[in-house]
């Protein structure tokens, strides 16, 4: 049986959906998966066993298209059994029509129903200990499997040796050794509505630093570097002193490796958390208020804490749209002060480090 799953989004959706390629290939002897993802998303399911094919969608299919046909034509030549669309937007929409398989599954919403043989109830997120975010990508299996969903399974990055050696090396080279904790914060969000704001988060690190003697390590994207010196600068004398900027990898998967040599990762909510996840890093995360905490809280009592201002000030958000959230988030940040969970942070820190 063919089984081509589509993920087009960012690098937390797509490592989260890796579990359906699990469970399929756990649970259909002949499956043969394909994993539908965006081009820069790749460095997350590279060297997964249980995907045997990873097909791109590259930025161009969406301005040229006579690519984007060609690309559809390739899909149907594929021949497949069963599309499971985890996506669920235009692109996918348009790929699971043209794909010409029996079997494709989607959430219901919208138009699905005359898209789609199957649609599975679009669930609210629901405060679990796997989280909405994994909860709803389950339910898209129900059609094609019978068994019980084995809920211990979780998103999981796979690293090389080699990679983990290199990394070992490259901290080595850096003047770090092992015999220090080493804390790799999440400095920034994707965005300024995902970024704890900057005089807040030095407290953050200087909390760290104070409570700890380990090496602290910066992660943020090179695009973010002239926020991240600012965010440098905002922190405690003594605490400069023990943050070591320079020691940034030069790729993803780079990263990946070295997050594998640290004791937890602390900071904004967002990909980077949940690659940490992946690795079997204990987690500390502050969620934007615009994001709902019940879809992204993963895992939870598994080394993984997370603290969102409705955990505080619940009338902040109350009967609030997601869409007017994030149009006030800075505003909404301001209210969310660190001193509401630094009790919380002591406990984690004495906890993993």
């Amino acid at each position: 049986m063919k089984i081509l799953i589509i993920q087009q989004k960012m690098i937390g959706d797509v490592l989260v959906s890796t579990i359906l390629c699990e469970h399929i290939k756990k649970n259909i002897s002949d499956a043969q998966v394909h994993y539908l993802i965006n081009d820069h998303t790749e460095a997350v399911v590279h060297n997964n066993p249980y995907i045997d094919k990873i097909v791109f969608f590259r930025p161009h299919y969406r301005t040229d298209k006579l690519m984007f046909f060609s690309f559809l034509k390739g899909i149907r030549r594929e021949k497949y059994d069963v599309v499971i669309d985890a996506y669920g937007k235009l692109e996918s929409n348009l790929i699971s029509l043209f794909s010409g398989a029996p079997i494709t599954i989607s959430y219901s919403k919208g138009l699905s129903k005359f898209i789609y043989s199957h649609v599975v109830p679009y669930p609210k997120n629901r405060d679990t200990r796997l989280g909405g975010s994994i909860d709803k990508r389950l339910k898209l299996l129900s059609p094609i499997l019978s068994d019980p969903i084995d809920l211990t399974i979780a998103p999981k990055i796979y690293l090389a040796k080699e990679e983990i050696r290199k990394a070992a090396s490259f901290l080595e080279t850096n003047g770090i050794t092992f015999s220090q904790s080493i804390v790799m914060f999440n400095v920034l969000g994707s965005s300024a509505q995902k970024t704890y704001p900057l005089p807040y988060m030095a407290k953050i690190i200087d909390a760290v630093a104070q409570n700890t003697n380990a090496v602290l390590l910066f992660n943020y994207i090179p695009s973010q570097q002239t926020i991240a010196k600012e965010l440098l600068a905002k922190c405690a004398g003594e605490t400069q002193k023990r943050i070591r900027f320079d020691v940034f990898p030069t790729n993803l998967r780079a990263f990946l490796a070295l997050l594998h040599h640290c004791n937890m990762l602390v900071g904004n909510e967002g990909g980077a958390v949940n690659m940490a996840k992946a690795i079997g890093l204990p987690t500390f995360a502050i969620f934007s208020p615009f994001i709902t905490k019940a879809a992204w809280n993963t895992f939870r009592d598994d080394g993984h804490v997370a603290v969102h201002l409705n955990d505080y000030l619940p009338e902040k958000i109350r009967q609030k749209s997601r869409k007017k959230l994030k149009k006030e988030s800075q505003a909404l940040y301001r209210s969310f002060k660190p001193s509401f969970f630094m009790d919380t942070l002591a406990h984690f820190i004495d906890e993993y480090t």
